[in-house]
């Protein structure tokens, strides 16, 4: 029987487990130690600790406390991992908790998170979505059903105090080129209640919470990456900053599209995942690596044909832009939107298809100035109805009395 070294009550609050934590801080205390060629396995809240419902109402999304996020279960320790070594991790499986076979999409609010489209969709909305095997599909968002890539969105190991120092200054120089923008540039320490420090108690957790990074956004430990591809059979080559390497993990999603672009954008799940650990010493230096690298899942969605959407480096008001590969992408999601809601889809039920489903994001071009070339890839098999164009124009899929529903702002 392989261990499980993090248990998970979904019925009880997250800040009475201590084999979890929020924060990123070199001195958040190992929860358990494994040595190399050991497997075990972990078990997940979704990255919001359980404040979001299975119900029809977006009230909870436009309400959720952001600096809870995220839930890590960890940080494992790995015996004889220096700092400079690579930590190599096997994902061997991986799966959503029995007694939750559903998880929730969601765009926040503009006031409260926002999002890539967050100037489009301004308001909280959410989509519920249940698990049918290795399938999925939606009442919010009908006529789609897709295989799932269940992934962890957030995977990485413990900085050392010089990098949590470089993190914390970098991100306060940014942010403070604009203090007072919504949503803010970045998401700096939060040493109030909400942040959660394992098993640091009293006073060391205290001065510890005060300048803990926040779990927000990738960095070169890993963290959350979001990346769609690493799934089961994934092999992951994480640097190691710590004495015991400190891997945590969190955030699983059922599926996602490249760039999970509606924040809360993939299928969030709580769950479990199986991994291995081994280490290559001195593999930062042999192999040149700064950031992780990995091997993805050779297990995917086959989907095979795809209707695929281009955007170029010109804004909604029709700015140019030099070679902008974001605001690119950003005009492939809402060409994307727009083709959609010819067919019935509103725009939020558009948009939550593109954060949840298996499509694909190419950076295509970044040398014809000024415009950089990115695309969407749409996965046709995805649709219960012909997606593609013809000449007798699009037939209305739905009309209109399904949606996806939405909290106003208060």
């Amino acid at each position: 029987m392989t261990d499980v070294l993090v248990k998970v009550d979904l019925a009880d609050n997250p800040h009475t487990n201590p084999g979890v934590h929020n924060r990123w801080h070199p001195d958040i205390p190992m929860i358990e130690w494994v040595k190399p060629g050991d497997d075990f396995i972990l078990e997940t809240y979704d990255w919001t600790g359980g404040q979001i419902k299975n119900n029809d109402d977006a009230a909870d999304v436009r309400d959720v406390e952001l600096p809870q996020v995220h839930y890590l279960s960890g940080p494992i320790g790995v015996k004889g991992a220096e700092p400079g070594d690579l930590l190599v991790v096997d994902i061997l499986d991986i799966g959503a908790k029995p007694e939750s076979l559903w998880g929730f999409n969601g765009f926040f609010s503009k006031q409260n998170g926002g999002g890539f489209l967050t100037e489009h969709f301004p308001l909280a909305q959410k989509s519920i979505w249940d698990f049918e095997g290795m399938f999925t599909r939606s009442r919010h968002v009908p006529g789609v059903r897709y295989a799932g890539l269940i992934h962890p969105g957030l995977i990485g190991c413990l900085p050392d105090r010089k990098m949590l120092e470089m993190w914390n200054s970098r991100e306060k120089a940014l942010f403070d080129t604009d203090p007072e923008r919504v949503p803010p540039l970045a998401a700096m320490p939060d040493g109030g209640p909400t942040a959660h420090m394992g098993q640091l108690k009293g006073e060391a957790r205290d001065a510890a919470a005060a300048e803990a990074a926040r779990t927000v956004p990738p960095r070169e430990h890993g963290g959350n990456c979001d990346i769609k591809d690493l799934s089961r059979g994934s092999k992951i080559y994480f640097p190691v900053y710590v004495e015991g390497a400190g891997l945590s993990m969190g955030d699983l999603h059922f599926s996602q599209g490249d760039g999970e672009i509606t924040f809360c954008g993939a299928i969030e799940m709580a769950g479990w995942t199986h991994l291995k650990v081994d280490l290559i010493k001195g593999g930062m230096a042999k192999y040149g690596i700064k950031n992780p690298i990995f091997r993805p899942s050779p297990i995917t969605p086959k989907y095979d044909d795809y209707l695929i959407f281009e955007g170029i480096s010109v804004d909604e008001t029709g700015t140019q832009h030099y070679l902008d590969v974001h605001i690119a992408y950003r005009q492939a999601c809402l060409n994307a939107i727009e083709y959609l809601k010819k067919f019935g889809y509103t725009g939020a039920q558009a948009y939550a298809i593109l954060g949840t489903a298996p499509v694909q994001g190419h950076i295509s071009g970044v040398v014809d100035i000024p415009n950089a070339c990115a695309t969407l890839w749409l996965p046709t098999d995805i649709f219960e109805w012909d997606l593609m164009p013809n000449k007798d124009g699009p037939t209305k899929f739905l009309d209109g009395s399904i949606d996806v529903p939405v909290a106003p702002d208060l």
